[in-house]
């Protein structure tokens, strides 16, 4: 089959097991023939290859709402509708998004770069349905790592008392990005091992319900039925929330796997069908992977598994040189301790979690959880430091807010993946933090140019007792495990090329720091420069020196204007009656496509080409 001429899911109606099977061999080599030239998430989406082509043949999308947490294991569900002859622009500029997309196709129906999200959405479907007195299945796909998610609970406490018409398909691989951690692992093991019960059950429905006194054998047989649910199998968590359970179901067998899902198609009320998946299936490499390094992954060389973009020679990623040195400093202090919400892998710290294990703890997919977990950690005397990807640690704004900066904690919080993202896209773009915490009481707020100074952040941030968040980017950056720093005084910037003939200065922070620099200084500019590797508090000496010198000063920033550096700068300007010339460079009101880092810059003129441009309108 031409998976390119795919229009719809309608041609799945017609197929039998043996054809079906044919066509997930096919498209398992499709994906990693494309992942391997694009990159992408590669092992979640081999893991639901069957899922995906059963769910598209026993409903109707889309009519059927179906759509999956999180929305990165929905390639084969693209491809199904219509969207495989999109592949080889995959998360590029103006391409095919990673996660579903609701402007792509009529078939996205909910968009999610944030586990746990699916099941509040499926409810609030329902009832919209329902109300409109419409008639149409709605099926979310939860993995096992994002039921553990607080939101994914509060979501089936009250699934389980609305009783409405929901299929939640529970695709259980035993492996999130990292791990699965918490009692509610061990409750999805022992349903991983018992016998499976939809089969009976089906059984039981299909013979009893040909006549009147089948009817009322069925109705007879229900305390049967359930005490023999209960000797098979136990619904755990689901039972507690009061929803039907079917399964497990292998969620690799065709004829078990429609056969479950016919059943569910025809119950009334939630029901959960738990289907058992081997995340990565069909491709070595990511079978074998227990540390989630091929959840996504850049282009690779598909025969050898190569990652084809290595860091440069002496290079770390900035999650790993973070890392290194905060176990350099828990070498000396027995109290730092290491929290991760399920991404130890992706920032870095296994090795931290290997050398300190009773100092290292997993929280799983909970946000909110493990940030006031540190808050209990901090305020007993620990110091912990927590690891969060800039766009998750929205989720745990109110915590950091109300739990860590109100009581004054001395948590350290590293933001990883801050800033653009690139290929990941909307939802991923680590933009807003500095908006979002620059407001809060007690909290400091700072970014590295480089490895050296991360370090002297980190001894900066142990040595003081308020919260204090480090931010660093996606990337890799030069890295000396032999050099030394010393804390730096919270609030100050440093200054480069300043000299009296500068007719401007800018205004910039992390990496762009030495881009900048390097420019100034390889044309021999007039311009002298600022690493403002503070957000909060400001340097506040630096700036009234501006305001006397008067010279117009760009500010040069990367995330979002509101509330950004700029922000910082002329608010403190206002309030103070020190006028400072300023020019702003960053994004606007809107949310940034995906695409490659340099792409999507210049798009949004924050590219160092665009900024020189307005710099030389000074110089001139």
């Amino acid at each position: 089959m031409d998976l390119t001429k795919i229009q719809d899911p309608s041609f799945l109606k017609t197929m039998d097991n043996r054809q079906l099977r044919a066509l997930a061999q096919q498209i398992r080599e499709f994906l990693i023939d494309q992942v391997s030239r694009t990159g992408g998430h590669l092992s979640s989406n081999l893991g639901v290859v069957e899922l995906t082509i059963a769910l598209h043949k026993v409903f109707d999308s889309p009519r059927d709402k179906i759509f999956f947490d999180v929305g990165h294991q929905c390639y084969t569900h693209k491809i199904l509708t219509g969207r495989a002859a999109c592949f080889p622009t995959l998360r590029q500029y103006e391409g095919l998004s990673g996660f579903q997309k609701r402007a792509e196709s009529e078939h996205d129906v909910w968009e999610a770069g944030h586990s746990s999200t699916s099941l509040s959405a499926a409810l609030g479907m329902a009832i919209a349905r329902d109300l409109n007195k419409e008639s149409y299945h709605i099926v979310p796909v939860i993995g096992d790592g994002a039921l553990g998610g607080g939101m994914a609970l509060e979501a089936l406490n009250q699934i389980g008392s609305e009783q409405r018409n929901i299929i939640i398909i529970f695709n259980d691989n035993n492996m999130s990005i990292s791990e699965n951690v918490g009692v509610l692992t061990q409750n999805f093991a022992k349903l991983r091992s018992s016998k499976p019960y939809n089969a009976l059950k089906h059984d039981l429905k299909t013979a009893l319900n040909r006549n009147n006194v089948g009817q009322a054998v069925l109705s007879g047989l229900q305390n049967i039925k359930d005490a023999i649910k209960s000797g098979v199998i136990d619904t755990g968590v689901f039972g507690v929330f009061g929803l039907e359970y079917l399964g497990p179901v292998d969620g690799h067998d065709f004829k078990n796997l429609i056969q479950c899902l016919e059943v569910a198609k025809t119950h009334q009320g939630p029901v959960v069908v738990h289907v058992l998946t081997k995340k990565g299936k069909g491709y070595s490499y990511c079978e074998q992977d227990k540390e989630g390094r091929w959840h996504g992954v850049s282009a690779f060389d598909k025969e050898t598994g190569e990652i084809l973009t290595r860091p440069a020679p002496g290079h770390l990623s900035w999650s790993a040189i973070i890392s290194e040195n905060l176990i350099r400093l828990a070498e000396k202090n027995k109290d730092i301790l290491a929290v991760t919400p399920a991404m130890m892998t992706g920032s870095k710290l296994e090795r931290f979690f290997a050398l300190y294990p009773d100092r290292a703890f997993d929280c799983g997919i909970a946000e909110e959880h493990a940030a006031t977990f540190c808050a209990g950690l901090a305020i007993s005397g620990k110091r912990p430091f927590i690891s969060l990807y800039s766009s998750f640690l929205q989720r745990c704004y109110d915590q950091i807010n109300h739990d860590i900066c109100r009581m004054d904690l001395p948590v350290v919080i590293g933001i990883d993946r801050a800033g653009l993202v690139g290929e990941d896209g909307d939802t991923h773009h680590g933009v807003f933090d500095i908006t979002l915490l620059r407001s809060l009481p007690n909290l400091i707020l700072s970014q590295p140019k480089d490895a050296l100074e991360a370090r002297a952040l980190m001894e900066t941030a142990f040595a003081q007792r308020h919260p204090f968040v480090i931010r660093y980017p996606r990337g890799t950056a030069r890295y000396d495990e032999k050099a030394e720093a010393e804390p730096i005084a919270v609030g100050s910037w440093s200054c480069y090329n300043d000299v009296p003939e500068s007719k401007v200065w800018v205004m910039t922070y992390g990496p762009d720091v030495d881009r900048v620099l390097s420019k100034i200084l390889t044309n021999s500019l007039p311009v002298s420069l600022i690493n403002a590797r503070f957000f909060k508090p400001l340097d506040e000496a630096l700036l009234r020196r501006l305001s006397r010198e008067g010279k117009p000063v760009v500010i040069y920033e990367t995330d979002m204007l509101a509330g950004g550096l700029a922000s910082a700068v002329l608010e403190w300007c206002a309030d103070h009656d020190c006028p400072i010339p300023v020019k702003r460079i960053g994004i606007g009101d809107h949310y940034v496509p995906q695409g490659s880092m340099n792409r999507i810059r210049k798009r949004e003129g924050i590219d160092i080409l665009s900024c020189f441009e307005e710099i030389q309108k000074y110089c001139k």
